[in-house]
């Protein structure tokens, strides 16, 4: 198990969910969780929990489509800990629709949350890492990094993007003893998930039962939904990576949805 004594996590959309699941491991293995997140009372709350389980942790009121306030943000955790050693970016939105019926304010709300945000907080905290010749950056991309779905179109646009983006930071980091990856979940059964369910259902014309066995999890070995944990397990497996040997890499968890 690797430890992350005193080191300092900053994880986007962190107040529920993956990312919540994510802090929450990070705190169980020593680090100080940062909850970055859209509803600081939500954020706030789950600080407070998470401390029950580890070192001291934050809550953070981010947008992290806001420029400002990802820079205040991670400058005010970099001020409370003197370091940051990893970043998790996780906050994310699904809007499902056809593609010739999308609307154009939809696509851009989308990928502004997915790829605006995964760059403006791994800009953020780069300048803190490199100072500190060290640090980790893991992004939540999705099977859907690697394939697409129906009625997904800018969701799966954006998580392609994230792929490119980590290759970049991994070359660009990589003299700063900087490193960064993408884990990619299947479908996972967070709230996210949840309300795709009856949405899809309603496109498709199908039941909610239906679209859980017959698009949802049809292509995985087992039936079965990834769960938090897993997702947590595989971003703490890069994030704790000890070198530059692991890196611009993606892993997929999704019981054998996506092979590669």
């Amino acid at each position: 198990m690797v430890r992350f004594d005193g080191k300092v996590g900053i994880i986007t959309g962190a107040a529920s969910g993956i990312g919540r699941a994510i802090a929450e491991q990070f705190a169980r293995d020593g680090g100080h969780a940062v909850i970055a997140d859209l509803d600081i009372e939500a954020a706030r709350k789950a600080a407070y929990e998470i401390g029950k389980l580890g070192p001291e942790p934050m809550a953070v009121a981010m947008d992290v489509t806001n420029e400002n306030q990802v820079e205040d943000g991670v400058a005010s955790v970099a001020k409370k800990f003197g370091r940051i050693d990893v970043l998790v970016s996780n906050a994310g939105i699904q809007i499902v629709k056809p593609l010739a019926e999308f609307p154009f304010q939809d696509w851009k709300k989308l990928l502004s949350i997915h790829l605006d945000g995964a760059f403006l907080t791994t800009r953020a905290c780069l300048k803190y890492m490199y100072a500190q010749k060290s640090g980790a950056v893991v992004y939540i991309g999705s099977v859907h990094s690697k394939e697409a779905s129906k009625l997904k179109a800018p969701y799966v646009t954006a998580k392609h993007g994230l792929i490119g983006l980590c290759k970049v930071v991994a070359k660009e980091g990589a003299e700063h003893n900087v490193r960064a990856n993408v884990v990619c979940p299947g479908f996972v059964r967070t709230p996210l998930v949840e309300k795709q369910i009856p949405e899809q259902a309603a496109e498709l014309g199908i039941s909610d039962d239906e679209v859980v066995h017959n698009v949802m999890l049809k292509d995985t070995v087992d039936g079965e939904f990834t769960t938090v944990g897993d997702v947590a397990d595989a971003v703490l497996y890069f994030a704790g990576f000890p070198n530059n040997a692991l890196t611009g890499q993606s892993l997929v968890i999704s019981h054998g949805w996506f092979m590669q």
